[in-house]
């Protein structure tokens, strides 16, 4: 074995002590010299730690670094003008991966945000929000007293959401009035796939709903679609009214079931490698003939879903125009237990539309037939219509 020389030693024993002194002198670049300070230390970075430690050493009341932290964030997360964006504290994060799965503790809605709050897609059946009365298309514009507007769409949803048992108060605007209602968390179980079988012109149709894109939801897909075929099935309505969206991998996924072959959706970004997801092949519905249907709820993943079908000639779209979020975010876990979920890129249809304008929402999906669900009636006029728009393929 070779001794080491002098200085090798001297540099084994000095790098902790170097490593220790540098991890200080980056929390506190105040201290460092002027010249080192401005070669390690971003001028605007030292300004935001030295408020910091100003507002927590000088403030006439102690405030926990860690809320100033979240704080400030939060700020610069607002500060983009982007209602897609938000940043999640540690507490907000752990209800937001619940979101991703079908079961989480909250009041039973689906929901979609818009500059003035929460807007109501879908409400579940026996749901806490069932029995206290709230629709789809009512307005959510604050909780227990806290104003939604201009609050980042996860982060309002992260107030809705909460322990079982505990009570949240939602201040709903429904056809001009606005009106309180308290509504007692509960554990919630989504179904996250409905099927049925319907009948037009004598001929059986399955139906097929997907309430968002969560893991799995593909396989659930999967499932309902070779059922209904084996059950004698001659079309489809793919119902996609009031899904929020989800995870783009299982957009790709779900609409490989009903797609053999190319580009489901494209996406770009300044910092992250563009991309375009294809087909899987073996779709599982064959080339039965399908409609999918759309409504101002259908955003996100759902937007990517109708938008394959309508551009490869899959299906026919039928409703009212989809949200239009052309967007899509990327979820960032940080070092104190919280995430960033931020917009970092646009995707596009197989025929090169991007859904939305910029930050906000834009275009959507327009329908090649206009429906809607008049809630007034027993009736589901929109799956009528669908099945309308089938029944020349079913001759």
């Amino acid at each position: 074995m070779r001794r080491p020389r002098p200085l090798t030693a001297a540099l084994a024993v000095l790098a902790p002590v170097l490593l220790v002194v540098g991890i200080w002198l980056g929390g506190h670049p105040e201290r460092l010299p002027g010249f080192a300070r401005d070669v390690f230390v971003d001028d605007d970075t030292a300004v935001v730690a030295q408020a910091l430690d100003l507002v927590e050493d000088d403030y006439v009341r102690h405030v926990p670094k860690s809320k100033l932290a979240n704080a400030a964030i939060k700020g610069v997360v607002g500060s983009l003008g982007d209602q897609f964006s938000s940043y999640f504290t540690p507490e907000e994060y752990g209800r937001y991966l619940e979101v991703t799965d079908a079961r989480f503790s909250g009041v039973g809605l689906s929901v979609i945000g818009v500059d003035e709050g929460l807007r109501v897609t879908r409400v579940y059946d026996g749901s806490p929000a069932a029995r206290a009365g709230l629709k789809p298309g009512d307005l959510i514009v604050a909780v227990d007293g806290r104003s939604l507007r201009g609050v980042a769409e996860q982060t309002a949803v992260s107030r809705v959401k909460g322990p079982s048992g505990t009570e949240v108060r939602l201040r709903v605007q429904r056809d001009g009035k606005t009106f309180d209602r308290v509504v007692t968390r509960a554990t919630v179980t989504i179904p996250v796939v409905e099927s049925r079988m319907l009948h037009e012109d004598g001929e059986k149709v399955g139906y097929v709903a997907l309430a968002q894109f969560s893991s799995g939801a593909h396989g659930e897909v999967r499932a309902a679609v070779r059922k209904l075929r084996a059950d004698g099935a001659k079309a489809l309505v793919f119902d996609l009214r009031g899904n929020p969206g989800g995870l783009v991998r299982e957009a790709q996924l779900v609409a490989s079931a009903f797609i053999r072959e190319g580009t489901i959706v494209s996406t770009r970004g300044r910092a992250v490698r563009p991309q375009t997801l294809k087909a899987t092949g073996d779709p599982v519905a064959g080339d039965l003939p399908m409609v999918v249907l759309v409504d101002r709820g259908t955003a996100s993943s759902a937007e990517i879903v109708t938008g394959a079908l309508r551009d490869s000639k899959r299906a026919e779209v039928v409703g009212t125009r989809t949200f239009g979020k052309g967007v899509f975010q990327e979820v960032v876990p940080l070092s104190n237990g919280g995430a960033l979920d931020i917009t970092v890129g646009q995707y596009f249809t197989p025929n090169g539309t991007n859904l939305g304008k910029g930050l906000k929402p834009g275009q959507g999906v327009r329908p090649e037939v206009e429906a809607e669900d008049d809630p007034e009636t027993a009736r589901d006029e929109a799956i009528e219509t669908g099945l309308e728009a089938l029944a020349p393929k079913l001759r």
